[in-house]
């Protein structure tokens, strides 16, 4: 009898053999990852309707694994690779040889990089998209590197979001195309002549319409930067200025509470007040002045008096008091010093040693995301407090350079975060990768203060939307989903420029060019502006001539095959626009286009429109062809454990 896995092993071969893109046109793309990134990515290659029919394509997860957010492997439509380690086994057991690109996005930027050393060896073409968070060793990684690479950081593609949300303006986002520099902004903060195209709509009762029609009502535009500052320069400036006003004596004072426990300082208080009673009861008793009951009682007090019989009986008495007051009173004053010296040792050692603080904001979790917050923040100069359970995160090198103090522990515990001041806090970053931490931190912050500014960091969309709704906690923000359309974008080499972050939606800025034979080729520019989709700002015409911006196109300008077309889009726009623009497919003879004024071709339908919102949508389930057929491809029901057997030390299992 053979053993199990000689018979998964038999099985997995079959179906690779079936699997085969023998004359499959379609572009093949390996992902490897586990979280929210690589689930987005997945998707949306999934759900693309490219020029070539779709695309195909792999995931590569560990053996067992915990999503904090999305499963990857639980999206239906594509080929699991189930594997520990990232080597060149794993990737010939993935089909990467002759696939069109392939995504690490692992959150380990030494891991990433030897996978794509390793990935190298078994194909030098593919191209390659990387995530890393050091820059420096992104810069080396791009000149290491013989295939095409292209390295990207979604903490720092999504850190710009997070700090506008802080400081209650629209996202900062800012980038250069061409020879212009566009900025997203509110309407109100921009002159009329430098908008560019209206980017949202924002209403309570119908939420938000991205890519408006109606130009004029829209509350955010791309506006061309002219100098001004954006909103959120402006609002931490204003917030820099009210913190130097901040009282000083406010400041010594709480630092004064913070030094030792409460009941010692009662004690201290009580012992004080009692002195100071008996003092005015000899001043009047002894008819001196105020100065000499003074000098009287602090000796009496802390040394002690000669016994004086002849003394009147009251006198006697409150001499006795204060001679044990003095006994009372310098142990407690002992206990204050040592409590205080212990607590402050302590204190430094955790963070917690903090002068109380006003205006300024709180960020939990120094990952990749905080990290930059913080970084974004200090250049501002808005002032920072930093928790996190681990005494030595990823930014706390960054947090001591830039002076901002750390405090260690959980900060879903009230003294936590009473140490970094969170009721008189401008705004509350919650950006740790845990879900429900950042969840119990944001309610404990909310109990402190009702009306704090959160902005909440959460993977899973649909438990974002409805954290939401059901607490009004503020701002929530997912930085895979933010991240995800440059990375798409990278892998299937769409000049996607920059990504603009509106709501929980993200729009690409793209230039397409347009092919010889293409759709769009001799059609007048009027076609490509879609409604809620796609929106037309610039044309590069063919040959490498001047950059043509909105204010000077016509509608009725003819494209012609080499042009490119800067627009801003929904991801389905985008989809569109670049099947549009796409070469015929092989077989199709190109059909010749008239200019404007001749016989016009009918109008070419795009899709419904899709919500980009992150609630996850349905994927189509992907029949399975009988064997022998064009493209077969096994049914999620269907498993297939392995074409290499699996071992203890961590090997390849393919689940197709």
């Amino acid at each position: 009898m053979a053993e199990p896995w000689r018979d998964r092993a038999r099985r997995a071969v079959e179906w690779n053999w079936r699997l085969r893109s023998v004359g499959d046109p379609r572009p093949h793309y390996v992902i490897c990852g586990k979280d929210a990134l690589a689930y987005y990515v997945a998707r949306a290659l999934l759900e693309s309707e490219l020029p070539a029919g779709g695309a195909r394509v792999t995931v590569v997860v560990p053996e067992r694994y915990r999503s904090n957010g999305p499963d990857v492997a639980g999206l239906r439509g594509l080929r699991v690779v189930r594997s520990d380690r990232l080597d060149v086994a794993t990737f010939e057991a993935a089909g990467l040889a002759g696939a069109t690109g392939l995504a690490l996005l692992h959150q380990d930027d030494v891991g990433n990089l030897h996978a794509a050393l390793c990935a190298q060896a078994v194909d030098q073409r593919v191209r390659q998209v990387l995530r890393m968070f050091n820059g420096t060793l992104a810069d080396g990684v791009r000149k290491l590197l013989k295939a095409p690479v292209e390295v990207l950081s979604d903490a720092e593609m999504a850190a710009p979001a997070f700090v506008a949300a802080a400081l209650n303006e629209v996202d900062p986002s800012s980038f250069q195309h061409r020879d212009k520099t566009l900025r997203v902004a509110r309407r109100a903060d921009v002159r009329p002549q430098d908008v560019v195209c209206a980017l949202a709509h924002l209403s309570e009762a119908q939420g938000v319409e991205l890519l408006p029609a109606e130009q004029a009502g829209a509350d955010l535009v791309l506006a061309e930067a002219t100098g001004q500052p954006p909103g959120t320069e402006v609002a931490a400036r204003r917030l820099v200025r009210a913190r130097r006003r901040r009282r000083p004596v406010t400041v010594v004072m709480g630092a004064v509470r913070g030094f030792a426990t409460r009941k010692i300082g009662i004690a201290v208080m009580l012992v004080l007040a009692l002195i100071a009673v008996l003092g005015a009861l000899i001043s009047r008793a002894e008819d001196v002045s105020p100065l000499e009951a003074l000098y009287l009682t602090l000796v009496t007090t802390l040394s002690g008096a000669d016994p004086d019989t002849t003394k009147a009986a009251d006198a006697q008495i409150m001499q006795v008091v204060l001679n044990l007051a003095g006994l009372a009173l310098i142990p407690l004053i002992t206990a204050v010093v040592v409590d205080g010296i212990v607590n402050a040792r302590l204190a430094l050692h955790t963070g917690r040693l903090q002068p109380a603080r006003v205006g300024h904001v709180v960020v939990i979790g120094l990952g990749n995301v905080g990290t930059r917050v913080v970084a974004q923040l200090r250049e501002y100069d808005v002032e920072v407090v930093a928790i996190d359970k681990d005494p030595e995160p990823r930014g706390a090198a960054l947090a001591r350079q830039l002076e901002v103090p750390l405090i260690v522990g959980d900060a879903a515990l009230p003294e936590t975060l009473a140490a970094a001041s969170v009721a008189d806090c401008q705004a509350l970053v919650v950006a740790s990768t845990d879900d429900v931490a950042n969840l119990e931190a944001a309610l404990a912050a909310r109990d402190l203060r009702a009306d704090l500014r959160v902005v909440l960091r959460l993977f899973d969309g649909d438990f974002a939307e409805r954290v939401e709704e059901t607490f009004a906690l503020g701002v929530s923000r997912s930085v895979s989903y933010l991240a995800a359309p440059a990375f798409i974008g990278a892998l299937t080499e769409r000049a996607v420029i920059s990504t603009i972050p509106v709501d929980r939606h993200a729009l690409p800025v793209a230039e397409v060019p347009v092919a010889p034979g293409s759709e769009l080729d001799g059609r007048p520019l009027d076609v490509v502006n879609r409604d809620g989709q796609v929106r037309l700002i610039a044309r590069t015409p063919a040959g490498g001539a001047k950059t043509i911006w909105w204010k000077d196109l016509d509608p009725r300008q003819v494209i012609f095959a080499g042009d490119r077309l800067t627009v801003v889009a929904r991801r389905r726009g985008l989809d569109w626009l670049t099947r549009q623009c796409a070469p015929p497919a092989p077989g199709r003879m190109p059909t010749p286009h008239g200019h404007v004024g001749s016989t016009p071709r009918p109008e070419p339908v795009l899709p419904a429109a899709v919500p980009d919102s992150l609630p996850t949508p349905t994927v189509g389930q992907v029949a399975v062809p009988a064997p022998g057929a064009a493209h077969p491809m096994p049914t999620p029901s269907s498993p297939v454990d392995g074409a290499v057997p699996p071992s203890r030390d961590g090997g390849t299992r393919v689940d197709d």
